[in-house]
């Protein structure tokens, strides 16, 4: 029994610390709401117009704010108290949620204010996630960490695995204008865990001289110790900290001053470009329609099956993750577990190849279980990276800058997928989809080897000793 306990996800932070507890429930059921209404508004948007364009042009309206305003949310965050800041981005949310269920229950009828509606609730997210994931290191342990990342995983994919067929559910059985207001509902659980988190003022770190970018050396033991500050424990510096954040002036300066930063960190940076060449060159979403319907058989009932067969493989990567917390070389980990990504997107193409692009009658039951498979291999790899890429981020990075380099997180994890999607999607009409999830696959692990091979040190980055 005690092998099997040591399997499952680690619940230590949700038992020892309340604030955490309280945030990863509401942040759980208030995913779960926003993925209803991302299928719904989908729907909506197709049902207006008959158009898969029209469709697409969502992803558009919810990338160009994310993108712009993920990298300021973080220099907001950065700059703040982290609790109201993200105070006023989940109201923000919370009323913008209300303003689809209203557009339904009104029957407006018009793309443009979908569209106009889920841009604007970008925005706020592009504020409210940075500073979600930079309060996290300042409620559990740095020790806690992986296992806090591994839960707030799990949930994530929980609510990507039962939003979406619930939101087509709702959808069907009692129309748009109940599915939004569900999600209405659901994030106010959200509103509450923030609004009773404790203050979280940020950090003022020591200056500390920029280190080389490639050098093995450009960071001793002195110099990580003196980059992460424990929070509010130093009396003597309290006062000049204060002095430094009032001064402050929160533009697009600090933005700048934020990406400098991250090009002096090699290990945070390296986590960066793992995931690009995972998202970027393997992201299999784009291809996921045509195999159904050109490969397995099923169309779009295929389509949704493969889609949950990846997040299914997630959601069992975070319930047996008890012994991600207790890993020491998290950077090897990264790295396996990108290529197993990789190998895995392969073998999914290799399936494709194996059952040949025949448009079947009937949905070809042997493929489309080696399919679910090799996408189930995939999206578990993806969590566990996914846990320690945050990990890292959260533990080599001082308290200062935390914010605004979680803004560049968010633009990675959003635009990476979209931006793959572009790749694939063009492989896909020069090659075919199963040549195009090989070749995809080949790339991601032949590119990630050799962003390993220009920065080293990220193979021997020790969670014992964090280094930037």
């Amino acid at each position: 029994m005690s092998r099997v306990n040591g399997l499952l996800a680690d619940t230590t932070p949700l038992r020892t610390s309340p604030p955490f507890r309280r945030l990863w429930w509401g942040l759980g059921v208030s995913n779960l709401g926003s993925q209803l209404t991302v299928v719904a508004v989908g729907l909506q948007v197709y049902g207006l117009t008959g158009s898969s364009l029209a469709v697409g042009v969502l992803g558009v309206c919810a990338l160009v704010p994310l993108v712009v305003l993920g990298l300021y949310g973080g220099a907001l965050v950065d700059a703040y108290d982290r609790r109201k800041v993200a105070l006023g981005a989940s109201t923000a949310l919370w009323v913008i949620t209300v303003l689809i269920a209203l557009q339904a229950w009104l029957r407006l009828d018009s793309v443009g204010v979908l569209y106009l509606l889920v841009a604007l609730q970008s925005a706020a997210f592009a504020i409210n996630n940075p500073a979600r994931s930079a309060i996290i290191p300042r409620l559990v342990e740095p020790r806690l960490l992986p296992a806090a990342n591994a839960l707030q995983t799990l949930a994530w994919n929980v609510a990507l695995t039962v939003g979406p067929l619930g939101g087509a559910f709702l959808v069907a059985l009692w129309g748009y204008p109940v599915a939004y207001t569900i999600d209405a509902v659901l994030f106010t659980v959200a509103l509450w865990a923030v609004w009773r988190l404790p203050d979280i003022p940020p950090l003022s770190a020591p200056e500390v001289a920029p280190a080389a970018p490639d050098a093995d050396t450009s960071l001793g033991a002195d110099d990580v110790s003196g980059a992460r500050v424990a929070p509010l424990d130093r009396g003597a510096d309290r006062s000049g900290a204060r002095r430094r954040r009032r001064g402050r002036v929160v533009g697009w300066r600090s933005v700048v001053d934020g990406l400098r930063y991250l090009a002096t960190r090699p290990n945070v940076r390296t986590t960066f470009l793992a995931d690009l060449a995972a998202m970027v060159l393997a992201s299999p979403r784009v291809l996921l329609p045509a195999a159904g319907v050109l490969w397995l058989g099923g169309g779009e009932v295929t389509t949704g099956v493969l889609t949950a067969a990846f997040a299914i493989g997630a959601v069992l990567a975070g319930v047996f993750s008890g012994g991600l917390s207790r890993v020491r070389w998290q950077g090897r980990v990264i790295v396996w577990a990108i290529t197993a990504y990789g190998l895995s997107i392969v073998l999914f193409g290799l399936v494709l190849l194996a059952v040949g692009a025949a448009e079947p009658a009937t949905v070809l039951a042997g493929g489309l279980v080696a399919a679910c498979v090799a996408l189930a291999l995939a999206g578990a790899a993806d969590a566990v990276s996914a846990v320690f890429r945050q990990t890292i981020l959260q533990t080599a990075t001082p308290d200062d800058m935390r914010g605004r380099l979680q803004g560049v997180f968010i633009v990675v994890v959003a635009g990476g997928p979209r931006l793959g999607e572009l790749v694939l999607g063009a492989q896909a009409t020069w090659v075919g989809e199963a040549w195009a999830a090989v070749a995809g696959g080949v790339a991601c692990v032949v590119v990630l080897w050799l962003v390993l091979w220009g920065q080293r040190r990220f193979w021997r980055y020790d969670a014992l000793h964090p280094e930037p």
